[in-house]
């Protein structure tokens, strides 16, 4: 069955995520349908959370959407915050909180450590969008959305907007 992106108010974006214990075809196959839903939603990362499979795996590649020459699958990331880089403020979005952007604070700059498809480890030090997207997707990985780290203002805003979008909608008869 193919994979499909989940929207927030899904009870699964919502849930941690388990380790991967063994890297297989399966894991790989569900890493490249991932990857290829990241792409055509214009996305710059997804975790598998997002399509309804709680295992800690995401798919990063901030050079999109024009171009798509830097993507890393990561199993199993666990990120370290670099507290002496401080912290950034940007805009974020994502693929399963439809129709709405805002800023978000994030570290500026961390330490990620991780296991790729090969079970090969990578650790390196990133910063700036990459940073932010790391912890953006990990946060996913632990149950976490963008919309948890804004004001209860903001939350209840956007909330509000879509239960009234929701009572718009025709009613679908079957």
């Amino acid at each position: 069955m193919p994979l499909n992106i989940l929207t927030y108010p899904d009870p699964l974006l919502c849930r941690h995520s388990h380790p991967v214990t063994e890297i297989t075809d399966e894991l790989r196959t569900m890493a490249a349908e991932m990857t290829t839903l990241m792409y055509d939603a214009e996305g710059i990362g997804l975790a598998a959370p997002q399509v309804g499979k709680l295992v800690r795996l995401i798919t990063v590649d901030i050079s999109g959407p024009e171009k798509r020459d830097s993507l890393l699958i990561l199993v199993n990331p666990h990120l370290t915050p670099i507290l002496d880089a401080g912290h950034i403020e940007s805009e974020e979005g994502c693929l399963s909180v439809c129709d709405y952007r805002t800023r978000v604070k994030r570290y500026a700059k961390v330490l990620l450590e991780a296991t790729d498809l090969n079970g090969q480890p990578i650790k390196l030090e990133a910063e700036d969008l990459f940073s932010i997207c790391l912890q953006h997707e990990v946060d996913h990985l632990d149950g976490r959305l963008f919309i948890d780290r804004i004001s209860r203002l903001k939350r209840t805003m956007y909330e509000a907007r879509m239960k009234k979008r929701f009572r718009q909608q025709p009613e679908r008869h079957l």
